[in-house]
C-alpha cells in the first residue's frame, strides 16, 4: 500500500510527529509526499512538461475539436460498412473451411490467433450497439458512473479478498474478465447484462436486453448441438479457443486504451468530470500490422470524442485533431509488425494501477506494493521448489 510504504521510509521524528496527526491529516500528507516523489523522478526522465498540468481543464471546448475534423470524416457510407463486415464474414468462413477441411494439430495453432482475432475484428464493427458501451462512452473518466474498467476505490479495495486482488492483477486472469463482467459486472456494481431487471438498464431498454438474451440462449444451443453432432473436441477447437483469442483482445485493448501511459492519467467526480475530459484521458494505441484488421480501434481518443465518425474516417480524424488537442494527445509507441511491446505495458500497469483515493475530484491510481511484494514472494518461493 502505498501509505504504508511511505509512512515505512520516513525517518523516526517524522513518524513520531505523524503519530500525533488524525488518520485523514496522515493520509493526506503521505499522499502528497508519494506525488511530489513521483514528480520528482518523472521531471527526471524527461516526462513532465512544467506548463502543462492534465487536472486543469483544456483551453479548448469540444467543439473546437470537432470544427478541426473534415466535413467528409462525418459521413456514414452504407456500402463501405457493408463491405467491411462483408469482408470480416469472409475471412472467417474461409479460415473455418480451411481448418476443418485440413483438420491437423500442425494448422490447428496457426487458426486459433487468427480465427480469434477476426471474431474481435467483427465485434469492433458492432461494439458501439451495446447498452452498456454507450454508457462507458458517456461517462468515461467518471469514478463512479462509467463502466468497464473503471478504478475501484481504496475503501473497497480494502474489503476484496487478497485471492481476488491478486487474480484481478495477476495475467492471464485480467484478459479473461469479460465473461465475468456480463455475469456479474465490476466490484462494487450490481446487476447482470443478461438480466432486464439490472440497474445497468433504463425500463424502455429491457426489451432489448430480453432480445439480447434470447439470442445469447440460442447461440449456447446451437454450440451444443453442434458439440452432440460433431463432438465437443472440434467445437472446442473451431470455436472455443478462438473465443478466449477474441476475449483476450476485448480486455487488452480495453484496459491499455484507459490505463497504462508513462504519464498518469486522472479520474474525475463531481462537478470536475466532464465528457471533454474524461476523453481526453483514453489513450491511443499503435497495433502494427493489426491496425488495419480490427478496422483502427487504436486511434481510441477522437473514437472516444466522436463514437459517430466511422472507423474508416478515424486516422484522417485523428490527424486533423492533434494540433487542437496538443499535450492532451498523448502520441502512441510505434509498435513493430505484432504489438508485443503492448504486452510489456500491461505487466506495468498492472503492477502500479490498483485504486483510487476515496476522496477528491481529481485523482489517480495508487499502488498496493503489499500486492507486489506478496506476488514476487510466491513466485520465488515457486521457483526454489523448482530448483530443488
Amino acid at each position: 500500500m502505498q501509505t504504508q510504504t511511505q509512512t515505512q521510509t520516513t525517518t523516526p521524528p517524522q513518524k513520531q510527529q505523524q503519530q500525533h496527526m488524525s488518520r485523514p491529516d496522515q493520509v493526506i500528507v503521505q499522499e502528497a509526499a508519494a506525488k511530489a516523489t513521483e514528480d520528482d523522478i518523472m521531471r527526471g526522465r524527461g516526462r513532465v512538461d512544467a506548463a502543462f498540468d492534465a487536472r486543469k481543464p483544456p483551453p479548448f471546448r469540444i467543439g473546437d475539436v470537432r470544427a478541426a475534423v473534415p466535413e467528409h470524416c462525418w459521413r456514414k457510407s452504407p456500402w463501405r460498412s457493408l463491405w467491411y463486415v462483408a469482408r470480416d464474414v469472409a475471412v472467417v468462413a474461409a479460415l473455418g473451411a480451411a481448418a476443418a477441411g485440413v483438420d491437423s494439430w500442425a494448422v490447428w495453432p496457426f487458426y486459433w490467433p487468427a480465427q480469434g482475432t477476426m471474431f474481435w475484428a467483427l465485434f469492433v464493427l458492432g461494439h458501439d450497439w451495446r447498452i452498456s458501451h454507450r454508457t462507458h462512452h458517456q461517462n468515461h473518466g467518471h469514478i463512479h458512473r462509467d463502466e468497464s474498467w473503471h478504478p475501484i476505490t481504496e475503501g473497497l479495495y480494502r474489503q476484496l479478498e487478497p485471492r481476488t486482488k491478486k487474480l484481478r492483477f495477476t495475467v492471464p486472469l485480467p484478459l479473461l474478465a469479460f465473461p465475468v463482467y456480463l455475469l456479474y459486472r465490476s466490484p462494487g456494481k450490481t446487476g447482470s447484462h443478461f438480466l432486464p431487471s439490472s440497474e445497468l438498464f433504463s425500463p424502455k431498454e429491457k426489451g432489448d436486453v430480453m432480445l439480447s438474451t434470447t439470442c445469447w440462449c440460442i447461440v449456447l444451443a446451437s454450440l451444443l448441438a453442434m458439440a452432440c453432432a460433431f463432438g465437443p473436441l472440434q467445437v472446442l477447437k473451431m470455436y472455443g479457443i478462438p473465443y478466449l483469442v477474441f476475449v483476450m483482445w476485448l480486455d487488452l485493448v480495453t484496459y491499455l486504451h484507459h490505463h497504462g501511459h508513462q504519464e498518469r492519467l486522472p479520474w474525475y467526480r463531481g462537478e470536475e468530470w466532464s465528457y471533454l475530459r474524461g476523453g481526453l484521458t483514453t489513450v491511443d494505441r499503435d497495433y502494427g500490422w493489426i491496425n488495419n484488421i480490427h478496422h483502427d480501434i487504436g486511434t481510441h481518443v477522437i473514437h472516444h470524442l466522436f463514437p459517430q465518425i466511422p472507423h474508416y474516417h478515424l486516422v484522417e480524424a485523428t490527424k486533423a485533431a492533434k494540433p487542437v488537442l496538443g499535450r492532451y494527445y498523448r502520441e502512441p509507441q510505434k509498435s513493430g509488425p505484432l504489438p508485443l511491446h503492448l504486452l510489456g505495458v500491461l505487466l506495468r500497469s498492472l503492477r502500479v494501477d490498483h485504486f483510487v483515493s476515496d476522496h477528491g475530484d481529481v485523482v489517480y491510481y495508487q499502488t498496493d506494493h503489499d500486492l507486489n511484494t506478496t506476488a514476487a514472494h510466491g513466485w520465488a518461493v515457486q521457483n526454489h521448489h523448482k530448483q530443488k
